[in-house]
């Protein structure tokens, strides 16, 4: 096989691993944010869900959590599944796993406010839903940003375990190629491709980040 077909073959993986990445970050971000909400709030049934679905998300394999979602459908509920229902149940295991990461990291950069921003919020007149978005949520997402960060360069490299449900993404792809041809080089493709997308990522937040320092 030359390089050229191989790096075509490739190409589909690849355009599905982003697919799963910015999907997975579309969905996931929001949710954590209201999850977050959940662990905080006053109501104890609320909070107890909440801190419950988290340690549930972060205390079992996302492999495990693919094909819970996956087969549930049909083992619990009898539903029958279609072939086209892989990539959406992709989509939610990662939502749902990565949302209980986000909702954590959301939760300990609002606990970190200041109290005094909220009372000088109030004596302005304020109101807490102004307040959170104009005040508060803006400088929790300065802080946050390193540990975003670190989540969603761990989020390219767990794209690859979109293989558990058979689906195409760039590794799987770079897996079939190297098992066909015998050789290590569609795996050194892939590796590289990881490495750019992350490189990538790594530079639009570390320049994010310097957007928002406010105190350069």
């Amino acid at each position: 096989m030359s390089v050229t077909t191989m790096l075509l073959q490739l190409t589909g993986g690849m355009v599905t691993t982003v697919e799963i990445f910015f999907l997975t970050l579309l969905f996931s971000l929001p949710l954590g944010l209201v999850i977050s909400f959940g662990r905080m709030s006053k109501m104890g049934t609320l909070r107890a869900i909440s801190k419950f679905y988290i340690s549930v998300m972060r205390g079992t394999p996302l492999m495990l959590q693919l094909i819970v979602v996956y087969f549930a459908p049909y083992y619990v509920f009898g539903i029958r599944i279609s072939p086209g229902y892989r990539f959406t149940a992709v989509i939610l295991a990662f939502v749902l796993n990565y949302a209980a990461y986000f909702a954590e990291i959301y939760r300990s950069g609002i606990e970190s406010m200041p109290v005094g921003q909220y009372e000088a919020a109030k004596v302005l007149g304020y109101g807490r839903a102004q307040t959170f978005f104009k005040i508060i949520l803006p400088q929790v997402i300065k802080r946050i940003l390193p540990p975003v960060t670190n989540e969603t360069i761990t989020l390219v490299k767990d794209t690859s375990l979109a293989f558990v449900l058979a689906e195409a993404e760039m590794f799987t792809i770079a897996k079939q190629i190297a098992a066909k041809e015998t050789s290590i080089v569609p795996l050194m493709a892939a590796g590289v491709f990881y490495y750019i997308f992350n490189l990538a990522v790594a530079g639009f937040m570390e320049y994010a980040e310097k957007k928002m320092n406010y105190y350069r």
